[in-house]
C-alpha cells in the first residue's frame, strides 16, 4: 500500500521536523516546504503561480498549514483531489474555506493551548514600540560600526497610546503601556462603545477611571485617535470589513513625532499609503511585524529603502514573529502529529473546525 503523504507548509526554520519524524518512523511520507508561494486568492497572484501551488499540493493526503501563511480558498481546495485532512494551528483560521472542505468530507482541525498573559504577540508589540522609541536597532548598528550617539530617544511616559481595536490584544498591550509607562489610553474601532471599554478595563483588573474621572480606556472618534496618539497601534482582526480600513486619510492626521505600529495583519492598512507616509518622513517612525504579502518580497521598498536617512521616517521591521515562540510552535506541531495519528486510527480529532471561527 502506498504511504500516506503529508505536506508541512511554510516551515521556514524546519521546526516541525523533530516532531514529524515520529510519523516518518511510522511509514508516513513527510515533505517539508520552507518557502511560501503567493496566496492563491490574492488579486495580484499570476495564474502560473496559482498553477504551481495547486500542482505542489496535489499529491498530498494530509496538509499541515501554519496560521494564514498559505490560504485555502474553495477554488484551491477543490483542485486537491487527494486531500483527506487539513490541519492548521490555533483555534480558528479565516483563510480556510471550511465549507468547501465540509462539502468534500475533509475534516479541518486546529490546535488549542493555554493563553499566557501577556501573550507572545503582546510582548512583541511592546518590544517593537520600545525598539522604535529608543532607537535600539539603529544604535546597535552605529555602535557596531564604530560610532556613538547619533540621535535622541522618544520618551513615552505620560503620552497618548492610541489602540485601533480593543479586543484581547488591544487590551493586553494598552494595559502594559498604561501601567508601565503611565500612558493615557485612547481607543477606537467601528462599533466600540465607552460602556464596552469600561467593562474591558474592569475585566483587565484596571479601574474604569482615575480620581479625576479620566477613563482608563477612553473611547474617542477615529479622527481624534489619529490626531492625538503619540503611539498608534493596530489591534484588529483581518476581515472583509477591516481590509484596507486604515488609509492615508487616517495616517496623515498623525503627529510628526508619532510612532505607528502594526502587529495584527498587513492588509488592514493600505500599504502604499503607509509607504508614502514613511518616505516623506511625515511621522517619526513605523514598526511592522506584518505585511500585505508574506514573506515580504525581496524587492519590497520596506527592505530596500534607507530608512531614517534623507528625511525619511525610521522603520523597524520583523518577519511576522509575533507568535513564533519555541514553546508555542512545538506545542502546535505536537498536536498536529497527535491528530494525524488519531485520524489514521479512525479516532475523533481534537479542535475540529465547524467554521473558520470568524
Amino acid at each position: 500500500m502506498a504511504p500516506i503523504k503529508i505536506a508541512v507548509l511554510d516551515d521556514y526554520q524546519r521546526l516541525s521536523e523533530p516532531l514529524f519524524d515520529r510519523l516518518r518512523a511510522s511509514g508516513f511520507e513527510v515533505t517539508t516546504f520552507t518557502d511560501t508561494l503567493l496566496p492563491y486568492n490574492h488579486p495580484n497572484t499570476p495564474q502560473d503561480v496559482k498553477e504551481k501551488l495547486a500542482k505542489r499540493l496535489e499529491p498530498f493526503d494530509i496538509i499541515s498549514s501554519m496560521r494564514e501563511r498559505t490560504p485555502f480558498p474553495a477554488e484551491l481546495i477543490n483542485r486537491l483531489p487527494n486531500l483527506k485532512l487539513l490541519l492548521t494551528t490555533g483555534p480558528k483560521n479565516a483563510s480556510i474555506s471550511v465549507d468547501a472542505c465540509k462539502a468534500r468530507g475533509i475534516p479541518v482541525a486546529g490546535t488549542s493551548g493555554e493563553v499566557r498573559n501577556p501573550d507572545s504577540t503582546t510582548q512583541h508589540c511592546v518590544a517593537l514600540i520600545l525598539a522604535l522609541a529608543r532607537n535600539i536597532p539603529q544604535d546597535d548598528a552605529v555602535v557596531k560600526a564604530g560610532g556613538w550617539q547619533t540621535t535622541v530617544a522618544t520618551g513615552l511616559a505620560g503620552k497618548v497610546f492610541g489602540t485601533i481595536g480593543l479586543g484581547r490584544l488591544g487590551v493586553s498591550v494598552s494595559k502594559i503601556m498604561h501601567i508601565a509607562f503611565g500612558m493615557k489610553i485612547v481607543a477606537w474601532s467601528t462599533n466600540l462603545t465607552q460602556e464596552a471599554a469600561d467593562e474591558k478595563a474592569k475585566a483587565a483588573g484596571l479601574p474604569v477611571a482615575d480620581e479625576t474621572g479620566q477613563k482608563t480606556f477612553k473611547v474617542v472618534s477615529r479622527d481624534e485617535l489619529f490626531n492625538s496618539a503619540d503611539v498608534a497601534s493596530v489591534q484588529l482582526v483581518l476581515s472583509d470589513r477591516s481590509r484596507g480600513l486604515i488609509t492615508a486619510n487616517d495616517l496623515t492626521k498623525l503627529k510628526k513625532s508619532a510612532i505607528f505600529v502594526n502587529t495584527s495583519r498587513g492588509p488592514i492598512v493600505v500599504e502604499d499609503d503607509l509607504l508614502e507616509l514613511a518616505k516623506k518622513g511625515s511621522i517619526r517612525g513605523i514598526a511592522l511585524d506584518v505585511y500585505e504579502i508574506e514573506p515580504l518580497p525581496k524587492d519590497s521598498e520596506w527592505r530596500t529603502t534607507k530608512w531614517g536617512e534623507g528625511g525619511r521616517s525610521r522603520v523597524v521591521l520583523s518577519p511576522h514573529m509575533g507568535y513564533v515562540e519555541e514553546e508555542t510552535i512545538t506545542n502546535w506541531y505536537e498536536q498536529q502529529v497527535e491528530n494525524i495519528l488519531r485520524w489514521q486510527k479512525g479516532q475523533a480529532l481534537t479542535t475540529v473546525f465547524k467554521d473558520n471561527g470568524y
